[in-house]
């Protein structure tokens, strides 16, 4: 890039001890040559396919949950079977444009998709469980509809943007909306789960991470008869972009796994 912007005799790039961004110069050329680019990645795409088998990086970005349940396992098999492609796999719950910051795919709920997207399916639907342990039970009892969690001490849990996560219910196919209530409120499904096994409160939180608690009874799943039950996660991918052989191969294997195996 420095011997481009001597040849040309202007600068491209500002850069500060932070970041790279392009000037109006720089921004302009890259304009022009957008198509050539792609011309060039679609080159390479078609070259790529010539391999024996897929190779280089894919760079995944997804919530820690659908990392922690649905991505990793598909990965670590994924790279079973196709020993020369590397995986990076960022968790990160904030909603990005994963083309600008240099992901193949990413994970998110469907609602949270640009249109201009292909997105699949990962994994089976999802579940939240309210649960608490047997200490705070014992001492606070437990409430029976959700109407009566504003009488408990509710883990409370905030995304990256600043907004609360809210409990959903469904009752006789009516959906309730309860904004919880407590003392304690973090940032992360995993801490919620601590300070509910620490017998601080009530959790909201995926039942993936709360079955392994329940079953060895540390922990008490509540108001079940009001569990809600959500879309499943979706990987997705830009559209305008041809996925590299490394890219495909990982698409054809998900849609292929088998999901109650890893349950």
């Amino acid at each position: 890039m420095n011997a481009l912007e001597e040849a040309l005799g202007i600068r491209l790039l500002n850069r500060t001890t932070r970041s790279v961004f392009p000037t109006e110069a720089g921004q302009r050329l890259l304009e022009r040559l957008a198509p050539a680019l792609g011309d060039i990645r679609l080159a390479i795409a078609e070259v790529d396919e010539l391999r024996d088998s897929p190779s280089g990086t894919l760079r995944i970005n997804a919530p820690a949950p659908a990392v922690d349940h649905f991505l990793c396992p598909l990965v670590f098999d994924f790279m079973d079977a196709y020993q020369e492609v590397k995986i990076e796999i960022i968790s990160d719950a904030a909603v990005i444009d994963i083309v600008e910051q240099g992901f193949d795919a990413g994970v998110r709920f469907g609602k949270q998709l640009a249109q201009d997207m292909i997105a699949l399916p990962l994994g089976p639907a999802l579940r939240y469980a309210i649960v608490a342990s047997p200490d705070y039970i014992g001492r606070w009892g437990q409430p029976q509809t959700p109407q009566e969690l504003v009488d408990h001490d509710c883990i409370r849990r905030r995304f990256p943007g600043g907004t609360l996560v809210t409990w959903q219910f469904d009752e006789a196919g009516e959906e309730i909306e309860v904004t919880p209530t407590g003392r304690l409120t973090v940032s992360s499904a995993h801490n919620e789960l601590q300070a509910a096994l620490a017998g601080r409160g009530i959790a909201h939180v995926l039942d993936d991470y709360a079955k392994p608690h329940i079953q060895t009874g540390r922990m008490v799943e509540l108001l079940l008869d009001w569990s809600h039950t959500l879309q499943h996660w979706f990987l997705y991918y830009p559209s305008r972009r041809l996925p590299s052989a490394a890219m495909r191969a990982f698409l054809d294997y998900m849609r292929n796994y088998d999901w109650q195996a890893r349950t």
